[in-house]
């Protein structure tokens, strides 16, 4: 069956979406990594910050993380931690202004930005001579992964790949953090974003006429930011364009997709249905587990952290 249910117990201590959320994003320390960290020049001018962990023999594994993530997301960090004491070597692909410094044109990143991946993947394939094993994506970065994967259909020279909390339609996502408590996450994130517009065009002169205090929703920040600075024709066009779940019926690789039902950053209607995922992709879902959450255990406070456990058994084959 392509939908098959997860196994995934939450803690008794972190029952519902919020907490699972919460706890992952907020709470949960950081593992301390000993990170080899490479700079790739684009062809375009601009640059892209890789994270290296693990050793050279292993098999490599391309991890994409979220909106305004990085090395420095506890999610990220302890994927590669897991997959390190698993023999694997992990590269963590940052998207461009995510590596703690503004990337060089007035252009960002955004969920569909596929060709990014493209050019780090050829780069690591062709010019460094490694042969990328398998790949991991994270909210946003799952959306990028599955959206080249089925782009790339039977190219695709990978034997696994996997992802995590995937939005799957953008402006589900939009409207739904847009509701509720799920607000409060819409606040943080896009004062996130707005520092980093200002961050970013304190050193570049911006293109756009705009007055990004006033921008306070998903759906406002990628009208006036995101679209315009990455061509596209507007919200609603940037949001049918680079969500993933249109690609997904075309994806050749093995994929895992983990997800579950109470995710606070989207509908519990928004995965996409049995009769859209071909043999090869398998859609987990679970009751519980937030977004980027899957955390269970029995002691309050001491965490076991499933999720990533999961991604490293189905990169293993089990």
């Amino acid at each position: 069956m392509p939908i098959v249910n997860s196994q995934f117990r939450p803690a008794w201590w972190l029952r519902n979406g919020h907490a699972q959320t919460i706890w992952s994003s907020i709470v949960r320390l950081k593992p301390k990594l000993v990170i080899e960290w490479q700079r790739v020049e684009l062809p375009d001018g601009d640059f892209i910050d890789l994270s290296w962990l693990g050793p050279k023999a292993g098999k490599t594994v391309l991890i994409l993380h979220g909106l305004e993530g990085g090395i420095n997301s506890a999610y990220a960090s302890g994927l590669m931690r897991q997959l390190n004491q698993r023999g694997y070597r992990t590269c963590l692909m940052h998207f461009r202004g995510c590596s703690n410094q503004p990337n060089r044109l007035p252009q960002w990143y955004h969920s569909g930005q596929s060709d990014d991946l493209q050019q780090i993947f050829d780069f690591i394939s062709n010019q460094m001579n490694i042969e990328v094993y398998a790949a991991v994506g994270f909210s946003l970065g799952g959306n990028v992964l599955l959206k080249w994967l089925g782009e790339k259909g039977p190219k695709v020279p990978l034997e696994k790949a996997a992802v995590m909390s995937v939005p799957f339609r953008l402006e589900h996502a939009a409207e739904r953090m847009d509701k509720g408590f799920s607000r409060l996450y819409q606040r943080n994130l896009i004062g996130i974003m707005r520092q980093s517009y200002k961050d970013k065009f304190s050193k570049v002169v911006s293109p756009l006429n705009i007055d990004i205090n006033t921008l306070h929703t998903f759906r406002q920040f990628d009208d006036k930011v995101t679209s315009p600075l990455h061509g596209f024709k507007g919200v609603d066009d940037y949001y049918q364009r680079a969500s993933c779940r249109q690609f997904i019926p075309k994806i050749r690789v093995p994929t895992l997709i983990l997800h579950a039902s109470d995710d606070p950053f989207m509908y519990s209607h928004t995965p996409p249905l049995a009769g859209e995922l071909p043999d090869n992709v398998w859609l987990e879902l679970s009751k519980h587990g937030g977004h980027v959450g899957f955390v269970s255990g029995v002691i309050p406070g001491m965490a076991n952290y499933w999720g990533e456990k999961r991604l490293t058994q189905w990169i293993e084959g089990v």
